[in-house]
């Protein structure tokens, strides 16, 4: 039997209903893109991060010839092309198309999986859920009423290690060790057990008990933790539609045991004499050089696949062990963050100045000013321009927020304590020396 399974609680109070939405999903893709102060900007959904050493080079070539010459890395393991033209959507699409990237236009911008990016390297989870993730994807694209999920709406699929499941997916699966999966909802459930072989089915068939409670509730809910209690989906109802489907699922107890972390920086060593790298951008951005590198390594030393991950990090399979220490050498002397010491590790930032126009500051300066020439350690940290806080993490983190008076730095949320944060000086702190020894203090407060 599988343990009880590590969702996270529910955001939203028992009996408390969410904050109503405003407006549609604006959320951006590969064809809705998104107009920004520095130009228009493209969401390129990747599931499970997955990329072949030729898509990586395709994207390569977009974003120096169409786009800024950067790629970011989202917090979902997709990828964002900055600063292009308005008229160079369709010639992004095409390129895309080309290279299999854009398997459906319809759901370009539901193909939102993120999958533990270590599974199948260190032998640490149960499963290979990125044959999940590529199941599921296919699934979703032929699905005529999955197109109806917001752009926000995620699926994750945890190989056991718990790193996907701290993320609080809106559909959540986590293999066991007995060739069965368990199936929940972000929101602390309903949970249920079933064969791994069912797993991607399953997760679809949960995503339209989520469009059927959305409807019922006014269809305004874009995730799962969007919708009013009395609409929230029940373990005996999503049993029923699985069985009708020829599935069987079992209830499981809702529980919220110790979480899993992200991949560290660093060699991966696995088995059979073959290795994993695991690198990190730093504040989430990678230039158009660093992108062929790590697509160069993939194809001359790795299996040819990159796995971006949800940190904002890139992991390289199937290295040889003899190449593999002189290759991470390559990649940090090129700018990767290689070492979970470094003070890189774990830092991010919104767009801000000048790519922003709601943003108070230039946080990509400022945060790399405070980064440099330190050591790191502690919490994850995340500099924004607004109080809209746009991509920073979960679970426990420092936020260094810009206002008209400086900066505030908060420890978020504050354990046992108010969802307001804490832990920073009161008053606000201008960039420079203070705020770089602010937020180191916070980190590991």
């Amino acid at each position: 039997m599988l343990a009880a399974m590590p969702f996270a609680p529910a955001p939203t109070p028992s009996g408390a209903r969410p904050a109503a939405r405003q407006g549609g999903d604006a959320c951006p893709g590969a064809l809705r893109l998104h107009a920004a102060a520095d130009g228009a900007l493209a969401r390129i959904r990747v599931p499970a991060g997955l990329l072949t050493a030729r898509q990586a080079r395709v994207l390569a070539r977009a974003a120096a010839e169409l786009g800024d010459g950067g790629l970011d890395l989202t917090s979902r393991g997709n990828i964002q092309l900055r600063g292009l033209a308005p008229d160079h959507g369709g010639a992004l699409a095409d390129r895309l198309r080309s290279a299999g990237l854009l398997p459906s236009d319809r759901h370009e911008r539901v193909r939102n999986i993120a999958a533990s990016p270590l599974a199948g390297l260190d032998g640490a989870g149960h499963a290979d859920v990125q044959a999940w993730a590529r199941e599921l994807d296919a699934l979703l694209c032929a699905d005529p009423d999955a197109a109806r999920l917001s752009g926000r709406f995620l699926f994750g699929l945890d190989d056991g290690r718990g790193d996907v499941a701290a993320l609080a997916p809106d559909v959540t699966l986590i293999a066991g060790q007995d060739g069965r999966a368990a199936l929940g909802y972000g929101v602390g459930g309903p949970a249920l057990q079933l064969a791994a072989e069912d797993a991607p089915r399953a997760a679809v068939l949960a995503a339209h008990a989520f469009l059927s409670a959305r409807d019922a509730d006014g269809g305004g809910a874009w995730r799962v933790a969007d919708l009013s209690p009395e609409h929230r989906p029940r373990a005996d109802a999503l049993a029923a539609r699985l069985a009708a489907a020829g599935i069987s699922g079992t209830p499981l107890p809702r529980a919220t045991p110790p979480l899993g972390a992200p991949p560290a920086p660093g060699l991966v060593p696995g088995p059979h004499g073959a290795h994993a790298l695991s690198v990190a951008a730093p504040l989430g951005r990678t230039t158009v050089a660093q992108w062929e590198l790590l697509a160069e390594t993939a194809a001359h030393d790795g299996d040819g696949e990159l796995r971006v991950t949800p940190w904002r990090g890139i992991v390289l399979p199937g290295l040889r062990a003899a190449a593999a220490p002189a290759r991470l050498a390559a990649l940090a002397e090129a700018g990767f963050v290689t070492d979970e010491d470094s003070a890189w590790h774990g830092a991010g930032v919104c767009a801000g100045r000048p790519g922003c126009a709601k943003s108070l500051a230039d946080v990509r300066t400022d945060a790399a000013a405070a980064l440099a020439g330190r050591r790191g350690g502690g919490l994850p940290v995340y500099w924004s321009g607004c109080e809209r806080r746009c991509g920073h993490p979960g679970g426990a983190w420092v936020d260094v927020l810009a206002t008209r008076e400086g900066y505030r730095v908060a420890v978020r949320p504050v354990p046992h304590g108010p969802s307001d944060g804490s832990g920073g000086p009161a008053e606000p702190v201008a960039a420079g020396r203070r705020l770089a020894e602010a937020v180191a203090a916070a980190r590991t407060a």
